[in-house]
């Protein structure tokens, strides 16, 4: 169910301030994201965390996954908080430093990913596939341009 909204001319378009754009849709997204997340009883760092720890079981050490999360973190997570949590929930199991999850880790994985799935999926409504390309590359572009780094992350 795509939402209308206004046409404006190009020039009108082109001169509209890309932070407050890229703002405010952030703030969507994001507030989208957090808000299914909480359905679960999870913040975002517990899905980044069930993400890598997914990808990788007994790889990722607490240290680790905490310098590679901590540059996504905008609320000054403690990221052992949430590891705790997890190991306390039966989500996940630690051993010799590395993280595993469980298979009610695993479980609780697959109903966040798909409550997530619904949010992009309603993100992406009417617009086209080549149309978010061009999008996320101008916005690396920026990125890039003003200092940041535009490679996608790993």
């Amino acid at each position: 169910m795509s939402v209308g909204i206004k046409e404006y001319s190009p020039e009108e378009l082109a001169a509209q301030p890309i932070g407050a754009w890229s703002g405010e849709a952030y703030r969507r997204v994001v507030g989208a994201l957090r808000a299914e997340l909480a359905v679960e009883d999870l913040a975002q760092p517990h899905w980044w965390t069930l993400n890598h720890v997914a990808g990788e079981p007994g790889r990722w050490t607490r240290a680790a996954l905490v310098e590679r999360l901590a540059p996504y973190d905008d609320q000054g997570i403690d990221f052992d908080d949430v590891f705790d949590d997890l190991l306390t929930r039966g989500w996940m199991s630690e051993s010799a430093g590395g993280l595993t999850l469980t298979e009610a880790g695993e479980a609780g994985r697959v109903r966040a990913r798909e409550r997530n799935l619904r949010v992009h999926e309603q993100m992406h409504e009417g617009i086209d596939g080549a149309d978010y390309v061009t999008t996320i590359n101008v916005l690396r572009r920026m990125v890039a341009n003003l200092g940041g780094n535009g490679d996608l992350p790993d």
